[in-house]
């Protein structure tokens, strides 16, 4: 391996999004990352599904949501209540830089495996802890998902058609971004932490809760909260400081808008034929917009309506005004810039085929990200993480699966 990362293991505990999230991106930055999981169902989302990726073999299956979080990994099975599978644990945290965990608090105190211990056997570990709610504080002890967070963390609050509009209320985001957002600042926080290592020798305890994170990436509307005590409300598409900076109907569908600044407007009036717009007190700075979007926005619906949103956005791209379609998924991936960026990859898998994966979009020039392995199956590479890296023989891996320690 020849990635930025490619001199550290990581030992991945994680289940579900936001842990193997954030493993993944260290996968795909060169590390090596070992995915620790129960010997009879692993990760949970190895059956949220359909849709499943099947091969020849009807055995070997792995579901799209497991596709999505699970590459560059190899899957070591082991059962961590048992005393014996603590003990490989420990023996591979020996060698291991990083460990990622996202049990409750305190869950793995009791096998021993919590930050305190492990660093007592490698000081120098990075213990990287997920958790809903965080280590501290009346929640901490609650469970933490997507779909609850976006909903106390505010996010849905501001999600979602006005009230009085016909479906009104309050909206996830289509897909578990608070989750996704979650993995990022723990990878983040993982790799500031391995800095500091690389000058003092200091392993530490990182942290990241999904409630912190949603209030953090709550970003300009918190800001608007905080500034004027007021609580954003639901906007549909519109934007609370830009106009015009929403979706517009088209003669076929639909258009979005994202009109920054006022030489953008300014150029959006001609193109509409509407040059007095420009000059109307009512649009003519931002800040006159927001306060007027009631009179405008109906009016540039009814211009829009004209054409089509390829004759649109043909017109305004050439007039320098940002807009573009809304794409459906099979319109993303055929998009010529999204291919152009490299943005579908496939991996070759020994069950599977080739497996398709969703490009990291992390550009480097001189460790660029490598697309390896396919995520594994379950226990794929129990035998050999634990002949390579810890030393065992295949008679004492063979015991440990008979008395059903791994698999």
């Amino acid at each position: 391996m020849s990635g930025s990362l490619s001199h550290l293991r990581v030992l991945d505990l994680s289940r579900v999004l936001a842990g193997p999230w954030a493993s993944q991106i260290l996968g795909d930055l060169g590390a090596e990352v070992i995915k620790i999981e129960r010997p009879d169902t692993g990760d949970d989302t190895r059956s949220w599904g359909p849709p499943y990726l099947q091969g020849d073999d009807v055995d070997a299956e792995i579901s799209a949501y497991f596709l999505s979080a699970n590459r560059n990994k190899q899957s070591l099975a082991i059962d961590l209540t048992h005393p014996e599978g603590q003990k490989l644990i420990c023996k591979l945290v020996a060698e291991s830089d990083v460990v990622i965990e996202n049990f409750k608090v305190g869950g793995l105190k009791r096998y021993g495996l919590d930050c305190e211990s492990l660093q007592r056997i490698n000081p120098k570990l990075i213990y990287c802890s997920i958790t809903g709610f965080g280590q501290d504080g009346p929640y901490s002890n609650r469970p933490g998902y997507d779909f609850l967070i976006q909903a106390m963390g505010g996010l849905m609050s501001i999600t979602g058609r006005p009230d009085g509009e016909p479906g009104s209320g309050p909206v996830k985001v289509g897909v578990a971004l608070t989750d996704i957002m979650t993995g990022l600042y723990a990878t983040v926080g993982v790799l500031a932490a391995l800095s500091h290592r690389d000058r003092t020798g200091e392993g530490q305890h990182v942290e990241t809760a999904l409630l912190d994170v949603q209030v953090a990436c709550l970003a300009n509307q918190a800001m608007n909260y905080l500034t004027t005590g007021k609580a954003p409300a639901r906007m549909g598409n519109a934007h609370p400081n830009i106009v015009p900076y929403e979706d517009f109907p088209t003669a076929d569908g639909n258009m979005v808008l994202t009109v920054g600044n006022d030489l953008q407007f300014a150029r959006l009036c001609d193109v509409l034929g509407r040059p007095e717009w420009i000059t109307d007190e009512r649009f003519a700075t931002n800040r006159a917009r927001v306060a007027n979007r009631k009179a405008l926005i109906p009016m540039l619906r009814q211009a829009t309506v004209m054409r089509s949103t390829r004759e649109w956005v043909d017109i305004l791209e050439e007039a320098g005004v940002p807009c573009g379609p809304v794409n459906t998924l099979d319109q993303v991936f055929d998009d010529p810039q999204v291919k152009a960026r490299g943005m579908r990859q496939e991996i070759a898998h020994p069950s599977l085929g080739m497996v398709p994966t969703v490009g990291n979009p992390i550009k480097l020039k001189l460790t660029p990200v490598e697309y390896r392995t396919a995520p594994p199956l379950l226990g794929e590479q129990s035998a050999q993480v634990l002949k390579r890296v810890i030393g065992m023989t295949e008679k004492e891996v063979e015991a440990l699966r008979e008395t059903g320690v791994i698999s």
